[in-house]
């Protein structure tokens, strides 16, 4: 990392005067002996926490999981996007520690947020993470001490949620301690861009709030962008990945078109994006995954409807993507009806059911829809995953199958739904029966194609 600026066109807020307890907290910043927790030591947690213990600032994680506690202290990591032999530098170094208790908060300076914001059964907003690690902050809240939200959430969380619960003592944000929303960028599996050169949008309660957060993060990462207010910055991030999620249902709707007309949308795609200016390629496939595309659509429609607005448009994009699984089976099912398969008791072998190639996550992986439809349908379905040796699905656990030419040849058809590295997609054509291939993943096979169905 050589560059630590704020953005041109976003100028860094004043610094108005403050209480002693603040400026002490700015002084301990500025020179590193501020101690950073950071609640929540998962895919975003982690590899925050190795960021700002590169940085010089001794960490302290605090995590319920005690398999997580005890790895962080051995030295081991169990995120993808964080070596092993990092964490464990900065074990060496005493930069790092991780706890099961929130007891160490009252000794941090700055407590940083990382807990996960599902949507609950009904498709609403479930903010008990949130909600839970801001009752334990609240309880432990002294002057001087600096909180920050990462957990992606809709617009208004920051300030309607958690700094409620943080000044029930008595303690006043922006007077007593300084909170602060900054929301996380991870993309797993991205060797590119990580956590300490993607730029970190960073609102505060008030602007001496938004001052100390900058003044934290510019100690870690690249750049960092202030904007004026948490509700600017929750909004920002859900934009983000609603974009994404509107540009992926567009592609996929022109997917199933394709399909109904004969039109291999592969190629279309990689024809118009040869075009060098007003476009952007997206992919097609059996759905989207992850925490945040299929989340956020929901976190932001819940919280429209507050103000008697509707969004139609992008929650219609996000039915798109929802119905991906539902159409790829449709398809397979008329796929071996076609080929002179049985359907009832046919044997399919799902190849990757992480949500993103080279990335162990199966959070609202479609694969788990896909394997429940296939199996209402009587279909015998099994699934190989060489990152996901077992899975829940609907209360049982099922494991991955060994991926051999004799497995490959019992099955009626082999369903490529993540397109992993190490696949070799030569072999996989040339030992299968069918291939239903939902990422385009082998068009660069040559031998077997004809036995290859695309989505």
């Amino acid at each position: 990392m050589t560059e630590r600026s704020l953005t041109p066109s976003v100028a860094a807020p004043i610094m108005p005067p403050m209480s002693d307890p603040m400026v002490e907290l700015r002084a301990r910043i500025e020179d590193r002996r501020a101690v950073v927790g950071v609640a929540g030591l998962g895919y975003v947690g982690l590899p925050l926490a190795i960021e700002f213990a590169r940085a010089g600032f001794e960490v302290v994680g605090v995590d319920p999981d005690p398999e997580r506690v005890a790895a962080v202290n051995a030295g081991r990591s169990y995120v993808g996007d964080v070596r092993s032999e990092d964490v464990a530098s900065a074990r060496r170094a005493g930069r790092v520690t991780a706890h099961g208790s929130w007891e160490v908060v009252s000794s941090l300076d700055a407590i940083v947020v990382c807990v996960p914001t599902p949507f609950d059964a009904n498709r609403e907003p479930d903010l008990s993470f949130v909600r839970a690690a801001t009752e334990e902050i609240g309880r432990r809240l002294r002057p001087g001490q600096l909180v920050v939200l990462e957990s992606t959430t809709y617009p208004g969380t920051t300030e309607e949620v958690v700094r409620p619960v943080l000044e029930r003592q008595g303690l006043r944000a922006g007077r007593d301690f300084a909170l602060a929303y900054s929301p996380e960028r991870v993309d797993p599996g991205n060797r590119e861009y990580q956590v300490g050169n993607t730029p970190k949008l960073v609102g505060g309660a008030t602007p001496q709030c938004t001052a100390l957060a900058a003044a934290l993060y510019e100690k870690a990462v690249i750049k960092v962008v202030p904007v004026s207010s948490p509700r600017v910055a929750e909004m920002a991030k859900l934009l983000e990945n609603i974009f994404r999620n509107v540009n992926i249902a567009l592609v996929n709707e022109l997917a199933m078109l394709c399909d109904r007309m004969g039109i291999n949308v592969w190629e279309v795609v990689e024809a118009a994006a040869t075009k060098p200016f007003g476009f952007m390629s997206f992919q097609p496939g059996p759905g989207v995954g992850g925490h945040c595309i299929p989340v956020d659509p929901v976190y932001l429609a819940w919280k429209a409807k507050e103000y008697d607005f509707y969004t139609n448009f992008i929650m219609r994009a996000a039915e798109v993507n929802a119905n991906m699984p539902y159409f790829v089976v449709q398809k397979l099912l008329r796929l071996l009806a076609s080929k002179g398969s049985r359907v009832l008791g046919a044997r399919v072998l799902v190849l990757g059911v992480t949500f993103k190639r080279n990335v162990a996550d199966i959070r609202n992986s479609p694969a788990l829809k896909i394997l429940e439809l296939l199996q209402d349908h009587g279909i015998e379905a099994a699934y190989h995953d060489p990152l996901i040796s077992r899975l829940d699905l609907r209360g049982s656990s099922i494991g991955s199958m060994p991926l051999t030419a004799e497995v490959l040849q019992g099955a009626e058809c082999a369903v490529l739904h993540t397109d992993h590295a190490c696949f070799d997609y030569d072999w996989i054509v040339e030992h299968a029966r069918l291939v239903f291939d939902t990422r385009n993943a082998t068009r660069g096979v040559k031998a077997g194609r004809e036995k290859v169905v695309r989505l």
